[in-house]
């Protein structure tokens, strides 16, 4: 073969390839261009997720809230705004990285450097684990509001008497309502992890010719709608139910409305920022970054601001696990390179 001539299959998996006449030319992979600036597309939607979804219930801390969504005013009223948020985070950060690391719904995600994803994930998890041992400072009452919307017309008072302001959780010990609390923030976390497996399942199957969902988008930001429609489907379902339960006197207070709004419109944005995220980056990345970031910062809320947590130790306890996050974000932002 002459020295001059370049084989037609001279090929390197591991660079760009462009095809010329017959000919490869090789073009040496450049990071600072088209993937440095995904990945910094991909990070700034992140800390904005994160921002968001860890600051949603801001609005509404120091207003009643009733009854609340679900298990969200338990928990934030049984064992506050930082460490519940926390403890959800993690069993989110759980279950979503997993599903996504090792394809239960779908298609195994794979990462450059699978060990610093690993290592990273874990450090996200073990910082909520250590949160479980900050004890919080929560009032239970933060509004002088007793009235709710609906009275009970047969009284011409509120349905729940002289007291109406009180909750449930009021009748049961510190300990009881800690372990309520911290159960159900682990349940709901756990929820949250699994809500991105219908789009990971339809993602990984569009491409097959046998499957329903063949066709379908790979492109994240065309599953936001339909995400923010089931959640207000299932909303409105649970709030039907509960008015029906509650004879049609549901606690709601008119002072919650307006921030109640704010606080959903937070989390819309915060979840658009996830999903932009996702088609920057990949799930697998984003869920240890999103899922620690928004408890970190729920947690920075819940210590300066409303002082839930008190104490030198409780202080050191926070410092530890506030190192271990960052840590364990600065692993797995490294994966991905």
């Amino acid at each position: 073969m002459p020295l001059n001539e370049v084989p037609e299959t001279t090929v390197c998996p591991k660079r760009d390839e462009i095809v010329v006449t017959g000919n490869v030319k090789i073009v040496p992979f450049n990071f600072n261009s088209t993937n440095a600036t995904h990945l910094a597309y991909g990070v700034a939607a992140n800390v904005l997720a994160a921002l968001l979804y860890g600051s949603n219930f801001v609005p509404v801390k120091r207003i009643e809230m009733g009854d609340g969504n679900i298990a969200a005013v338990t928990i934030v009223k049984a064992i506050g705004l930082s460490v519940g948020s926390v403890i959800w985070s993690s069993s989110c950060l759980l279950i979503g990285w997993a599903s996504t690391r090792f394809g239960w719904f779908g298609s195994p995600q794979e990462v450059p450097r699978p060990m610093l994803n690993y290592c990273g994930a874990g450090l996200c998890l073990l910082s909520g684990l250590i949160f479980f041992f900050v004890k919080t400072d929560v009032k239970l009452h933060l509004s002088s509001e007793s009235i709710p919307l609906l009275l009970d017309r047969r009284s011409n008072s509120c349905s729940y008497g002289q007291s109406s302001s009180e909750f449930w959780m009021d009748a049961i010990g510190p300990k009881t309502r800690r372990f309520i609390g911290c159960l159900l923030a682990v349940v709901s976390g756990t929820l949250s992890g699994f809500s991105f497996a219908p789009i990971l399942y339809i993602k990984s199957h569009s491409s097959s010719p046998d499957s329903i969902f063949y066709g379908a988008s790979d492109y994240d930001l065309d599953y936001v709608y339909a995400q923010c429609c089931g959640i207000f489907i299932a909303s409105t379902v649970y709030l039907a139910i509960y008015c029906a339960a509650m004879n049609n006197r549901p606690r709601v207070y008119s002072r919650a409305i307006l921030p109640g709004l704010f606080s959903g419109l937070m989390w819309t944005l915060a979840t658009y920022c996830w999903f932009l995220a996702n088609n920057y980056l990949s799930a697998v990345i984003t869920f240890p970054i999103v899922s620690a970031g928004y408890g970190l910062v729920a947690a920075l809320w819940g210590t300066l601001v409303f002082r839930e947590i008190k104490g030198l130790v409780n202080c050191l306890i926070f410092t530890l696990a506030f190192c271990v996050v960052l840590a364990g974000c600065l692993l797995t932002i490294l994966s991905k390179l």
